[in-house]
């Protein structure tokens, strides 16, 4: 289950008293493919928790109400949880689309010469060369670098400079 979806952001804190909570996201995927649930890691547990309503309070904050959760005290423990989006339901990308840097938070990135990297946990724009986050590795995201762009896998392969992971 654990390779079939991917995180998408973390659940903030309540808000309000009709059982909403705050959601931090870094892939806006599941407004996109118009989504009727999200995964959340509960207790170790990926559970789904359907959606009866969101609204976006910024480009990466939103309000959810999920069905069947109708106060505060209700989804206090959501609190603090991950929440994933199934790879099934990712749509094919539009080929004419221009992407945000946030949107490759989340893919898997691959070497071709060294393997896996791991996963971009964020994407650093703040200089003008912009970096991938993956675990301890800041990873310059240079077009000429990259061979390969998988949408559906969620995957990036690089042919990386020799010695760049050894930084």
């Amino acid at each position: 289950m654990v390779n079939e979806v991917y995180k998408i952001g973390q659940i903030g804190r309540t808000h309000g008293v009709r059982g909403e909570v705050t959601f931090s996201f870094t892939d806006d995927v599941w407004d996109r493919a118009e989504a009727e649930y999200l995964f959340l890691r509960v207790d170790g547990i990926l559970v789904p928790f359907f959606l009866e309503e969101y609204r976006f309070r910024s480009d990466t904050t939103a309000l959810l109400k999920f069905l069947d959760y109708d106060s505060a005290t209700d989804v206090q423990f959501l609190v603090g949880c991950d929440v994933f989006f199934p790879q099934a339901l990712t749509p094919e990308p539009d080929e004419e689309k221009e992407y945000t840097w946030r949107y490759f938070t989340g893919f898997t990135l691959f070497d071709n010469k060294a393997g896996l990297i791991g996963q971009i946990d964020a994407v650093d724009e703040s200089t003008r060369n912009v970096l991938f986050r993956v675990g301890k590795h800041l990873i310059p995201a240079a077009d000429e670098w990259v061979t390969d762009i998988n949408h559906k896998e969620r995957t990036i392969r690089m042919d990386l400079p020799e010695g760049l992971l050894d930084l």
